[in-house]
């Protein structure tokens, strides 16, 4: 999976490369990018209930339309790692680890953990 993102992050970096627009791929105008792409991807299941949302999205022109939505979200996401010079790939791992060692399975089973 790794090397499947380092493929799709350096595919990626071509394609900016190409049109010239690395200029324009700084953290704030890739944050901003981020935020829009997350509400076009929210806009598609605003008004679905969420007890609703596995089956409304099983149909394949809704999948296929939040597939279209989630991937822009990743690749402005890859776009803002590389601005940030971060190994998304490791800061995840890093991430999960953390949490699976603040949330202890016998502690949080099947419960959603409150913040605090």
């Amino acid at each position: 999976m790794a090397e499947d993102f380092a493929e799709l992050q350096e595919r990626y970096r071509h394609f900016r490369r190409e049109r010239d627009w690395d200029k324009y791929n700084d953290p704030k105008s890739l944050i901003l990018a981020l935020v829009g792409e997350v509400g076009e991807l929210a806009e598609l299941f605003q008004w679905v209930p969420a007890d609703q949302a596995n089956v409304v999205f099983a149909d394949p022109e809704r999948k296929h339309r939040a597939g279209e939505e989630m991937s822009d979200v990743l690749i402005y996401l890859m776009g803002l790692a590389d601005a940030l010079d971060l190994d998304l790939v490791s800061v995840a791992h890093e991430k999960l680890t953390a949490a699976e060692k603040r949330f202890p399975i016998d502690e949080v089973r099947g419960v959603a953990p409150l913040k605090k």
